[in-house]
């Protein structure tokens, strides 16, 4: 697979270059590039006399770019500020300046020592795959930034040509998107990444227009002018003053309709589709509070229990999840139980010697190599949401079988906790929809590794990033499977994964049946402004469009196509 490519506009001289849109609408404007990585000098060989400086200067370059990373996560906001913190504690890592050090006093200059530690850090977390591999771009980020430190070098980032622009990048790091202005900012291009990176997830939130994945970007020049559109997966290369005037006029009408829209999820005929936000730590909690919303459709669990070396106690999952209970009182907060293993291993939940973790013991799994792990948890969540007036349901993540929704939803209901449910990860869980649904109370649709494990392909890797496009019809197929179960059932069926934040893709979803999205609090808006748009029978034309399609890209051309 050679990913996207560019091709010629019929009836124009313009380019069009084709990608995975993340949504946002579109956005004409010039290009800036992100500045590139300092370039290494050549190499030379350091004097056993000289070495003991050359270290000490190395150790510095690493201690001054986490501190640089500290200072910026605590101007930061929310999930910017801990991913951040998190970068700066990769930067502080012992074992990274101990072998740089080592390699300064095997006669390596600073500059290439640093590279090459970095290097190996980097080949130890592409090989350890998930949630690791995900962590290479930002080790690579903070590699170019401690070797511009040590030269004196300009910091590679984010470009700041004075005016409004449309960003331009091979990738986006943590340290730039941070700091990222939408105010000048008026799309987002990258060559690589998929739908569920951290660029795509950055570009939902900040509800900027993005096209990930455009190969063909890498031939964008400064200055250049270009029409994202984040609905089609489009950059148009010189536009016509026309085709920017009507994107901007449909731009116009889509922030409106969004502003509009509000109060509880509905097609226009009145079929109700709940709207729910996702959560994924405590600093998240006042936008997702405050987000017009029926409440919580993931509420993600991990933050409490990633970087240390025990999990946490009872008393401590209790006071946080009460926290976030007692922020949605009266409305609906679906719990996720412990999601460990594959992308986020844990030194007490996870084996360290899996050849392929993420077929490995991951998700509900874990539990029966650790049962006290999701007791406990089951347990705080009992005494959380006992008396904070929300309507807390727990679901389990990775459930493959029957049986195993059986048990869970048994060994929830003995902490009195009333409504249990299954994730559908696996093409099996989708496949055995029905028995799932006989089985507990609710089905939540995870299309992300959904997605991953129906084509085999590694969510982390960039150059199979069409195939995680959630508009590929048999991902379509799968997610209309499970719903159609679930309502056979009398089970409601949420999707809670990253296409639930696209406002085209929210009728097609409502169209196969399901009865709830979830997604972040900055997209509900359009969302819902999508649905009320619609009758449920134009939802069901829109999916048999989408269903009938050879692939993710006609899917979506179909359905826009149908829509005018």
């Amino acid at each position: 697979m050679t990913g996207p490519a560019a091709r010629t506009a019929e009836g124009a001289g313009d380019a069009v270059l084709t990608g995975i849109g993340i949504g946002g609408g579109s956005a004409a404007g010039p290009v800036a590039r992100m500045a590139p990585p300092p370039a290494l000098p050549a190499p030379r060989t350091v004097d056993p006399a000289q070495a003991p400086a050359e270290a000490a200067a190395v150790r510095r370059a690493l201690r001054e770019t986490a501190a640089d990373l500290r200072r910026r996560a605590e101007a930061a906001d929310g999930a910017a500020g801990e991913v951040l913190s998190a970068q700066a504690l990769m930067a502080d890592d012992p074992a990274l300046g101990d072998r740089a050090e080592a390699l300064v006093a095997e006669g390596t200059d600073g500059a290439h020592a640093l590279a090459a530690a970095f290097g190996e850090f980097r080949t130890a977390l592409e090989a350890a795959g998930g949630y690791f591999a995900e962590r290479v771009a930002d080790l690579d980020d903070l590699r170019d930034r401690s070797v511009a430190r040590l030269l004196g070098l300009p910091m590679p980032g984010l470009p700041d040509p004075g005016h409004p622009h449309v960003l331009v990048a091979g990738d986006l790091a943590p340290a730039d998107t941070a700091q990222l202005d939408p105010a000048r900012v008026l799309a987002l291009v990258t060559e690589r990444g998929g739908p569920t990176s951290h660029t795509a997830i950055l570009a939902r939130t900040l509800g900027l227009p993005a096209v990930v994945g455009c190969t063909g970007a890498a031939g964008l020049a400064d200055g250049r002018e270009v029409l994202v559109d984040g609905a089609a997966g489009t950059v148009r290369t010189d536009p016509d003053p026309a085709a920017v005037a009507e994107a901007a006029e449909r731009d116009r009408r889509r922030r409106e309709r969004a502003a509009r829209a509000a109060g509880p999820g509905r097609t226009a005929d009145g079929h109700p589709v709940k709207l729910l936000v996702n959560l994924g730590g405590l600093g998240e909690l006042p936008d997702a509070a405050a987000a017009d919303s029926e409440g919580v459709g993931l509420f993600r669990t991990e933050f409490l229990f990633l970087d240390r070396t025990e999990a946490p106690g009872r008393e401590e999952q209790t006071a946080a999840y009460r926290e976030v209970f007692t922020a949605f009182a009266g409305r609906r907060v679906v719990v996720r139980t412990l999601d460990a293993g594959a992308d986020k291993p844990l030194p007490f939940a996870t084996a360290a010697d899996e050849q392929n973790p993420a077929l490995g013991v991951r998700g509900l799994r874990t539990a029966a190599r650790d049962p006290h792990l999701l007791e406990t948890q089951l347990a705080a969540v009992a005494e959380a949401a006992d008396g904070s007036g929300a309507e807390v349901w727990v679901m389990a993540p990775m459930v493959s079988l029957p049986r195993e929704a059986a048990e869970f939803a048994g060994r929830v209901r003995a902490h009195g906790l009333p409504v249990a449910g299954s994730m559908v990860e696996v093409p099996a869980a989708a496949l055995r929809a029905g028995a799932l649904a006989r089985a507990c109370d609710f089905l939540s649709v995870g299309t992300n590794d959904l997605a991953q494990y129906a084509f085999a392909a590694d969510r982390t890797l960039g150059s199979l990033a069409e195939l995680l496009d959630p508009w590929q019809p048999a991902l379509l197929e799968l997610v209309g499977t499970a719903a159609r179960e679930g309502a056979r059932h009398g089970r409601p069926v949420g999707v809670c994964g990253e296409a639930a934040a696209d406002p085209l893709l929210a009728p097609v979803l409502a169209g196969l049946g399901v009865t709830s999205l979830s997604a972040a609090p900055g997209r509900l808006g359009e969302v819902r402004a999508s649905l009320a748009a619609r009758t449920l029978d134009d939802c069901r034309r829109l999916a048999g469009l989408a269903l009938g399609a050879p692939d993710a890209a006609s899917a979506r051309a179909a359905v826009l196509e149908a829509l005018g």
